[in-house]
């Protein structure tokens, strides 16, 4: 997949390939997770490109437009920009399109992105976009402006209504899988993802009480941008740099057992019959099942005790032993 993070160059950044005519069949959205409606999206931009002999391409941007016009309400992120152009790339897209933006880009005219992007930047031939898709300044543009544009440009659009999946109630949104992972619902999130949950951070230094109660931790900082799962105990994956994949047994909380006020939840994974030093690494977390909530003990034993039946659950969810 060609990645073109500068949408006022690209005649210069777009490579070409043999047998492929000028332009492309584009989809616009901030595709945060990369769920199942996104990538049905995809898929009709893929199958038009190819009908049409032409490229297949995203726009996205380098960060979620809510984070710039209305910061204090933005929607916490699933996904890093490195998170969604590895799951845009595994969609087998031709082009992806990262656009910075900016307070400049967030007072920009439907007219003026689509001129400057998708006609100017990707020659569209074709337009795929979610029923609801909204752009612009003041969220002016939409599916019956791109239609109009469409029509003094040489693109057709096509607007797609939201899926919805057997079991899950609710439309495949991104919105909906936030709403999801922040209850708890590892499962439901998983099923409108199409994959598990995944949270990246990097091993750092924590207060080692672990160690002295035999569970010692990776406790991996996370990103405030983050959107984080219900506090509580859960079955994960853990990857290292290498590709290695370890289970774990993960706390995400307040650990109330010895805190009264901590306000931020913290990511403590504890790498089932693993030994070896993780400090600085960075950190792949895949949330798989959620044993329980988080619980203040009244003693350290009855802690314990209950991290080692945590341990048993994880090993026996993700080991089958």
């Amino acid at each position: 997949m060609q990645v073109i993070t500068d949408p006022t160059a690209c005649a210069a950044s777009w490579s070409t390939e043999p047998g492929s005519q000028p332009g492309a069949v584009v989809t616009i959205g901030a595709y945060d997770g990369v769920h199942l409606g996104h990538q049905a999206v995809i898929a009709e931009v893929r199958r038009l490109a190819a009908e049409q002999g032409v490229r297949s391409a995203v726009v996205t941007f380098d960060r979620h437009p809510a984070s710039v016009v209305r910061p204090v309400s933005a929607p916490k992120l699933l996904t890093t920009l490195d998170q969604k152009l590895e799951l845009l790339e595994a969609t087998g897209v031709d082009v992806t399109v990262v656009v910075p933006f900016d307070l400049a880009r967030s007072t920009e005219t439907a007219e003026d992105f689509v001129n400057e992007v998708i006609v100017g930047c990707l020659n569209a031939t074709a337009v795929v976009v979610g029923s609801d898709f909204h752009f612009g300044k003041g969220r002016r543009g939409n599916v019956t402006l791109l239609h109009e544009m469409g029509i003094a440009n040489g693109f057709v659009v096509t607007g797609l209504e939201l899926i919805s999946v057997p079991g899950v109630s609710g439309k495949v949104s991104s919105t909906e899988i936030r709403r999801l992972v922040s209850v708890g619902d590892i499962h439901g999130a998983a099923t409108l993802l199409g994959r598990d949950y995944e949270l990246r951070g990097v091993v750092i230094d924590g207060d080692k009480r672990g160690r002295t109660i035999g569970f010692p931790t990776a406790n991996v900082g996370l990103s405030d941008e983050a959107c984080l799962p219900a506090d509580g105990i859960y079955a994960c994956w853990y990857a290292r740099p290498d590709g290695t994949w370890l289970p774990a047994a993960v706390n995400l909380g307040r650990r109330p057992t010895f805190y009264d006020n901590q306000n931020y939840s913290l990511l403590e994974a504890f790498l089932i019959d693993f030994q070896g030093d993780l400090y600085g690494e960075a950190a792949r977390i895949r949330f798989v099942e959620r044993l329980r909530p988080e619980a203040k003990f009244d003693s350290l034993d009855a802690l314990v005790s209950q991290m080692n039946s945590d341990v048993d659950r994880a090993r026996s969810i993700l080991l089958g032993a």
